[in-house]
């Protein structure tokens, strides 16, 4: 009589109460897509979780695009934004007085509009 018993370890993941609405830049990646979540490890037995790995679980700041996962305690620009110390957030795009982004082929403000050139084939 053979039998297989397989162990491993699962997450359970959510939203930290509290953060819910708070988005920041992700500082791997850059991209503002970084949310506060809070993480359960579990041990698992026949893929049934059976013993918690952490008592309180990590809460940490994770991006969705390149999964790179930092420790809320690191990231005190986020603590900021919940507890109402402004400078923080997503910039905001189009500031009035500010120029196209550089390299974008934008002309700047009252300067003359580029000459079409003329297409030569060989």
């Amino acid at each position: 009589m053979c039998f297989i018993f397989t162990c491993g370890e699962t997450e359970f993941s959510k939203q930290l109460q509290g953060y819910e609405n708070v988005t920041c830049q992700c500082h791997n990646c850059g991209n503002y897509s970084a949310r506060v979540i809070k993480r359960n490890p579990w041990f698992t037995f026949c893929f049934i979780p059976v013993i918690p790995l952490s008592v309180h679980g990590y809460q940490d700041v994770v991006c969705s695009i390149c999964n790179f996962a930092q420790p809320l305690e690191n990231r005190q620009d986020v603590q900021q934004m919940v507890n109402g110390g402004g400078g923080g957030g997503m910039p905001l795009q189009n500031h009035p007085g500010q120029g196209p982004p550089p390299g974008w082929g934008g002309q700047q403000q009252g300067a003359p509009p580029p000459k079409p050139q003329n297409m030569q084939y060989g």
